[in-house]
């Protein structure tokens, strides 16, 4: 199923705001465009170093830049098209401080 992005403007809005994010950010977006997912594991299949968050959240956390930056998104798969929601978007340190607080599970700032 082809992956649908709910909230690009999140992505489009960060890089305005961190202008050296802007090449990592257009090469995650061009690979999601060509993206095949059936199940949560081809997520890990297309981006290996993606991680899936437990807790039943239906989260995955994206490494962009060399993990210089993350981005977290909530996935749901339909019966067509995998959607794909932003929740979250920062630098490494950034997701380090979220995760210490416990709030990578329910953070939904976009």
């Amino acid at each position: 199923m082809k992956a649908h992005l709910i909230k690009k403007q999140s992505i489009e809005k960060y890089v305005r705001r961190n202008a050296q994010s802007k090449v990592p950010f257009g090469i995650w977006l061009s690979i999601i465009k060509r993206a095949e997912w059936n199940v949560p594991n081809d997520i890990i299949a297309t981006f290996n170093s993606a991680d899936i968050l437990g807790n039943s959240s239906e989260r995955v956390v994206f490494n962009i830049g060399g993990n210089k930056y993350r981005m977290i998104c909530k996935y749901h798969f339909g019966k067509a098209v995998v959607h794909l929601f932003v929740k979250w978007i920062g630098t490494h340190a950034a997701y380090t401080k979220l995760c210490n607080e416990r709030k990578q599970y329910t953070v939904n700032v976009y």
